[in-house]
C-alpha cells in the first residue's frame, strides 16, 4: 500500500474545514488569509488560482513564494516519515476567504511539489468551492 495525499482548497466562509473521513484523521490545515488577497482587486475577482494572472501576483506581489516553501519544508518531514512507516493517507488542507484564489493556488502548487519530490506517492486535489477546478 502506498501513502495517498489529499489536498483540499476550501472557504472559511462557506464550507469550512474539510473532515478528514479516513481512519488516520488529523493532518494539516494553514490559513491563507495571511497573504494579500487577489480577490480585492477588479480584474481578478472572476479568476482563480489556477489563472495565471492570479498566479503571477500571487509570486510577484505578495509573500506567497516564502509561506509555500515554509508549509512545504514543514510537510515534507510527515510525508518522509508516513512513507518510511507505511501510512496510507495524509490531508493537508488551504484555507481562505472565499476559497477561489489563494487557497486553490496553494493547493495546486503544493500538489506539484509533491508530485515532483515524491514521485512514489498519490495526490489528489479537491477545490471544495471551485468544483468546475476539479478534474
Amino acid at each position: 500500500m502506498s501513502l495517498t495525499i489529499e489536498i483540499h482548497s476550501f472557504s472559511y466562509k462557506k464550507g469550512g474545514i474539510p473532515k478528514d473521513i479516513t481512519t488516520n484523521g488529523g493532518g494539516f490545515t494553514f490559513d491563507c488569509r495571511g497573504i494579500l488577497n487577489p480577490g480585492r482587486i477588479d480584474e481578478y475577482k472572476p479568476q482563480t488560482g489556477k489563472d495565471l494572472p492570479v498566479q503571477e501576483f500571487l509570486e510577484q506581489k505578495t509573500e506567497m513564494p516564502v509561506f509555500l516553501k515554509l508549509i512545504h519544508d514543514l510537510i515534507s518531514i510527515t510525508i518522509d516519515n508516513y512513507v518510511s512507516r507505511d501510512f496510507e493517507h495524509l490531508q493537508i488542507n488551504f484555507g481562505c476567504t472565499g476559497g477561489q484564489h489563494r487557497s486553490v493556488y496553494s493547493a495546486e502548487q503544493t500538489a506539484k511539489f509533491i508530485r515532483e519530490k515524491y514521485p512514489q506517492v498519490t495526490v489528489t486535489v479537491q477545490h471544495d468551492e471551485q468544483p468546475q477546478l476539479n478534474a
